[in-house]
């Protein structure tokens, strides 16, 4: 999963009613779940969400106060950029070539691109942009569909895991850089979680029978370097107000007792829900939804241990708003 969104705190056009959807609907590409049964437990159906239900964007906006989703970048005007933003596309990476196997995705520095184009033609004040809150979560696609694939990826047998975790930093720094210059100041990085976990990594790497400790490894690595450059960044740029959630430890899923598996029918070539077949009946009980993606039971806890502060270091996103 990743997600990039730019909910503005105080706005003229107050929390608005956003049409719900998702940036990968248009592109071709295999990346994209506008069928059902994702959506299966959404209001308005099947958008785009790679889950049953809303995501961990949709909780924040909702903790936020907003009345509604925050809308694609894809089909928005310039109105709706002055309350907020979603660039996310299933898929993409830090790195440009991350995910494209399957198709078109938009990776970070396009989505930094559209984000400059949206800012720009809507005319948004910068003393506006810096009091924005800035969601990101990158990297998950850089060892799914990158580091951990067999060819025409060799990033996992050219790179250590140390030395492809230093790769992506230097790249999420330089385009982190790129976000302060634009007006970020209020910046939530979302950790790697636990990928080694995943139905589709225990399938392939962990012998069906638990997870794939050396996935989890490399992550760790990931992680306790985004960590560093969360502190770094705090104390380099002037203004700034970053903040690390640690999406590897959320002890609240281990007390809810979820299995560990796919809820939905899964289609063995891409790991995504097989259209229009069956699903679990009772969602709540499910870690994920189909090989990859979490359900909305496991994105509400990670939002809220987010937004509280659980998981949030050195502020709660609660603190980053106030």
């Amino acid at each position: 999963m990743n997600y990039f969104f730019v909910p503005l705190i105080e706005s003229e056009n107050g929390s608005g009613r956003f049409k719900a959807g998702y940036n990968n609907n248009d592109l071709v590409t295999q990346t994209k779940v506008n069928y059902l049964p994702y959506g299966i437990d959404f209001a308005r159906g099947p958008t785009g969400r790679f889950t049953n239900g809303r995501t961990i964007p949709d909780f924040l906006a909702e903790f936020l106060g907003f009345k509604d989703f925050i809308p694609p970048f894809a089909g928005s005007s310039p109105t709706q950029v002055f309350s907020g933003v979603n660039y996310a596309s299933g898929g993409s990476g830090i790195l440009d070539e991350s995910g494209k196997q399957g198709g078109d995705n938009i990776e970070f520095n396009r989505q930094i691109l559209n984000h400059l184009g949206a800012i720009t033609r809507a005319f948004v004040p910068k003393q506006q942009l810096e009091e924005c809150l800035y969601t990101i979560s990158m990297g998950s696609n850089d060892y799914i569909n990158n580091y951990f694939m067999s060819p025409p990826f060799l990033s996992g047998i050219s790179f250590t895991p140390d030395q492809f975790a230093d790769i992506l930093i230097r790249r999420y720094t330089s385009q982190l850089k790129v976000l302060y210059i634009l007006g970020a100041r209020k910046v939530a990085l979302f950790g790697i979680s636990k990928l080694g976990c995943i139905p589709r990594i225990v399938a392939t790497r962990g012998d069906g029978n638990g997870c794939a400790e050396d996935v989890n490894a490399a992550v760790e690595v990931f992680n306790t370097k985004l960590r560093a450059l969360v502190d770094d960044l705090n104390q380099s740029l002037a203004g700034t107000k970053f903040t690390y959630v640690d999406m590897f430890n959320t002890k609240d899923l281990a007390s809810l007792g979820l299995r560990n598996e796919s809820c939905c029918t899964v289609d063995p070539a891409q790991g995504l829900c097989a259209a229009n077949r069956s699903a679990c009946e009772d969602r709540s009980k499910y870690a994920y939804w189909d090989a990859f993606h979490g359900t909305e039971v496991v994105y509400s806890v990670e939002a809220k241990s987010a937004f509280t502060g659980q998981t949030a270091s050195p502020y709660s996103i609660a603190a980053l708003v106030s």
